[in-house]
């Protein structure tokens, strides 16, 4: 069934974040910060195993220079952070805001970003078996539990935006295979490296990035490689 991992990646996230809930003021804070603090490294660290797999950082540095540019005119973070204000609003106007849409914002971009989404978008796409969406909305709802125990509700709001995130990969999934070549997606996968950083780093509240900016960078990435890589040994 083609859409199946899309499917079962939100409801990992429904799931988890529905159980972190429940349990949320039953964990000590201490234990909550720590098991965050954990997710922040692991994060990083997947980030850095990403990006060193480059063939060339000048690809996934201009890629998100450029992109960082476009998303700040875009405005995009603000109205991800404006999505999540409706959010809020409209079905959990008791909790309080700014906690909702930090959860909301924080779970989106995580969830969403990475090689496994887009991997895992051309698998779905096939009509196989999605083992590497069953394998991300896995870790996904484990994150999912800590998230909506730390953030409240507005977590599982994010399983919303994989559902159209994911969704909309997977129906274009076919296509998305034929126009990445192995090199735009080493190029691409690594820009993807560097938002999860960025990820982590929030995470680990060392510096506050504006992650949603970042985004289109994953799509100027493979156009550099597209438009660069074969014409220019020296950017081969």
């Amino acid at each position: 069934m083609i859409g199946l991992g899309t499917l079962i990646n939100t409801a990992t996230i429904l799931v988890g974040g529905t159980v972190g809930l429940l349990i949320g003021k039953k964990i000590p804070e201490n234990v909550r910060l720590i098991v965050v603090q954990v997710i922040g490294m692991i994060t990083i660290g997947l980030g850095l195993s990403d990006v060193m797999k480059t063939h060339n950082m000048v690809f996934p540095l201009l890629g998100m220079v450029i992109g960082a540019v476009i998303g700040e005119l875009l405005k995009i973070e603000d109205r991800l952070e404006h999505l999540g204000t409706l959010f809020h609003q409209k079905f959990a106007a008791r909790q309080e805001s700014g906690s909702f849409v930090k959860g909301f914002v924080t779970a989106t971009l995580l969830f969403c970003i990475g090689p496994l989404t887009i991997l895992g978008a051309m698998q779905d796409a096939s009509g196989e078996t999605p083992q590497l969406y069953i394998i991300k909305g896995t870790l996904d709802g484990f994150m999912s539990v800590i998230f909506a125990a730390v953030h409240g509700v507005g977590v599982l709001f994010s399983a919303v935006s994989v559902l159209i995130v994911q969704g909309f990969l997977t129906l274009f999934g076919t296509k998305l295979d034929a126009l990445l070549d192995d090199r735009m997606r080493i190029e691409l996968f690594a820009a993807g490296g560097l938002a999860v950083l960025a990820i982590g780093l929030n995470l680990l509240e060392i510096k506050k990035i504006r992650l949603g900016s970042l985004l289109p960078g994953l799509v100027v990435t493979p156009v550099l490689v597209l438009l660069f890589a074969d014409s220019t040994g020296l950017l081969r």
